[in-house]
């Protein structure tokens, strides 16, 4: 467990983004509108973040509340208006209506997306089959990390499958980081990095008055003592 491990916080804004990287994270997942659980946010707040931190920032492309893809060619045209406001890392994942990974329209977001590394977001939780998700994506082109809670009712429950998988790391199929993320407390980090998970996501844990209100420093620099020291 000496490898350090990441802390990504979400980031709704330039205040966010700012107390996040005062507080020690590592990274951001930008995203808007949480009622939806995070939307794509506008190509002004992306390049008004990149401004103002120096931390990896990983935006959302979702456009519409659940795990369908949608408009695939209104997403390919956001990922590249993302890239030229200086975007280099993503956040997505598709479902079909059969639980299945939309195959087709990751290729696509991919393609739009070469050379930069990418997340496969919580749509995995809700697939009807999480391993064959991970086999169809193995080796697919940036793809560096799952946000997965392990359960869609969030991480107590989805432990199990985390440490299951964790188990299997280099497997085809688990060769990607583990980003714990959904529910996640801070009594989960001792058993989750003694199964060498390094991969820490928060949102509201980083928010003590909630999501009406902007990210503490003093809560995510809490998270980065915890994760410094198990």
């Amino acid at each position: 467990m000496s490898k350090r491990a990441v802390l990504e916080v979400i980031a709704l804004g330039v205040e966010d983004a700012v107390a996040a990287q005062a507080g020690g994270a590592d990274r951001l997942e930008l995203v808007t509108d949480m009622a939806a659980d995070g939307l794509t946010p506008t190509v002004a707040t992306v390049a008004a973040i990149r401004a103002a931190v120096d931390i990896d920032v990983r935006v959302m492309l979702r456009l519409a509340d659940g795990f369908a893809a949608g408009e695939v060619d209104r997403l390919v045209d956001t990922a590249g208006e993302m890239r030229a406001a200086g975007a280099e890392e993503f956040v997505l994942g598709f479902l079909d209506a059969d639980g299945d990974v939309d195959l087709v329209a990751v290729e696509r977001v991919a393609g739009a997306l070469r050379g930069c590394r990418w997340t496969f977001h919580r749509a995995i939780d809700r697939a009807a089959d999480r391993a064959a998700v991970r086999k169809r994506l193995a080796d697919f082109p940036g793809l560096d990390t799952y946000l997965t809670a392990g359960s869609a009712d969030g991480v107590s429950d989805g432990l199990p499958t985390l440490l299951a998988e964790a188990e299997r790391c280099g497997e085809p199929g688990y060769g990607q980081q583990i980003l714990v993320g959904g529910g996640l407390r801070l009594d989960h980090v001792p058993v989750l990095r003694e199964a060498g998970i390094d991969g820490f996501h928060i949102g509201g844990a980083a928010r003590p008055s909630g999501w009406d209100g902007p990210v503490s420093v003093d809560a995510v620099a809490e998270w980065r003592r915890v994760l410094d020291h198990v």
